[in-house]
């Protein structure tokens, strides 16, 4: 995406952690990362396509920036730089992290999360991470996904391990999937687990989005991704919940801690695709 795209985010990122900031000792702090998001696409910012009065509020309260640099113009690096507040691409492996990919960022790495737990917060990541999770070898899909989050800096995460254009579409708290069956499970790589493993190549006449930008490959959902995996049936989400999982569990935690200061990095996956919105947001009227 143009870079000026993820200057955007960035700056709406800050706008909500100074509009959050209370005349405390230790205040709350929420970062709020958007994806994909454009300069274009905030009212507070001149659109008149659309109006995001919500975030126009927290901006009305706070401060708004309206010159900035990006450090990145993708997903994973723009997270590291965020997160360690170095520059991406002098680490290892900081491109566009594939859906097997070991952590990114390193136990012992001093991050915002770390800096944070010192001064007494209790800190946590929900939504996309995009960071890679496990050993060099990789996630370790049915046991333990460590280092991850928990080791630079966050007491809790509930994630959406990759990115939701690119499998597995699973949800992962804290070292494990939650919910998964032992007798179905689940396996994620780079090429086709059989001959007759459905795509979005091969079955592109089932699926409710088309592909493009070699988003296709399995299918999940009646949409095509990046990469492949099989088995974690019960461990699957569906792409209309997603959303809403992350203010439930953002929620849950900050009620959880309301009597402690802490640390929320809300890394929502909106609006990047695939764009399903739920049921209930329909336009289709009758």
């Amino acid at each position: 995406m143009p870079r000026a795209q993820w200057t955007s985010v960035l700056i709406a990122c800050f706008i909500l952690v100074l509009s959050t900031t209370a005349r405390s000792e230790k205040p709350n702090v929420v970062v709020i990362m958007a994806d994909d998001l454009g300069y274009g696409d905030l009212s507070c910012y001149g659109a008149t396509s659309l109006k995001t009065p919500n975030i126009d509020r927290l901006a009305a309260g706070g401060l708004r920036f309206t010159n900035g640099y990006c450090s990145a113009s993708t997903c994973t690096p723009t997270r590291y730089s965020l997160l360690t507040g170095t520059y991406a691409f002098r680490g290892e492996r900081t491109g566009i992290a594939p859906p097997t990919a070991p952590a990114i960022i390193k136990p012992g790495t001093e991050t915002v999360g770390t800096m944070l737990q010192r001064a007494g917060y209790a800190t946590a990541v929900i939504g996309k991470w995009h960071l890679g999770l496990g050993g060099p070898e990789g996630p370790d899909w049915n046991g333990d996904l460590k280092p991850g989050p928990l080791e630079i800096g966050f007491d809790t995460c509930f994630l959406l391990p990759t990115t939701n254009d690119r499998v597995p579409q699973v949800y992962v708290h804290d070292h494990r999937v939650p919910n998964l069956d032992p007798k179905d499970p689940l396996w994620v790589g780079k090429k086709k687990p059989s001959p007759d493993h459905p795509t979005g190549q091969t079955h592109r006449n089932t699926l409710k989005m088309d592909w493009s930008h070699g988003h296709n490959s399995t299918i999940h959902n009646g949409i095509s991704r990046i990469g492949f995996y099989t088995g974690g049936h019960a461990a699957r989400f569906r792409d209309e919940d997603l959303a809403d999982k992350w203010v439930e569990k953002s929620v849950d935690f900050i009620e959880d801690h309301q009597k402690e200061p802490f640390f929320l990095f809300f890394s929502s996956h909106d609006i990047h695709v695939p764009r399903i919105p739920h049921e209930r947001l329909s336009l289709i009227h009758i």
